[in-house]
């Protein structure tokens, strides 16, 4: 079985891609033609046109896609940019490939702050006022 050699693009020719006829979108340094899936997308087709023929890494992980849509992206990949296009520090919104992780668990840090500020306040407000 021969290997099948891998189309590459630079950014500066992917960036006109972006009308409804030819609709290319960047996700992680592969480059997917998502045309004949403007009318499938469950967020809807101006979700897509407007990240055409730019990089949509950080919108795509922004949005939590299911492993299904994972798997669903792979049929729209026609190559990936060029070595001197690649974003190297992707590490920020890196592809999750399981969507199992379990949910956060009430994080103490996200009320303890605000709680703080709340008896604060109500200690200064009685020091001054009462």
């Amino acid at each position: 079985m021969e290997k099948q050699e891998v189309k590459l693009f630079t950014r500066e020719e992917l960036k006109n891609r972006s009308s409804r006829e030819e609709c290319i979108l960047i996700i992680h340094n592969e480059v997917y033609d998502v045309t004949k899936f403007l009318e499938e997308h469950p967020g809807g087709l101006e979700v897509l046109m407007e990240l055409a023929g730019m990089d949509a890494s950080e919108p795509f992980e922004d949005v939590s896609h299911s492993s299904d849509a994972r798997s669903l992206m792979k049929k729209y990949k026609i190559g990936e940019l060029v070595e001197a296009d690649r974003t190297q520090g992707k590490a920020a919104y890196a592809p999750q490939w399981n969507n199992d992780q379990p949910q956060e668990q009430g994080n103490w840090s996200s009320w303890a702050l605000p709680l703080l500020l709340g008896i604060a306040a109500t200690v200064l407000y009685r020091v001054l006022f009462l």
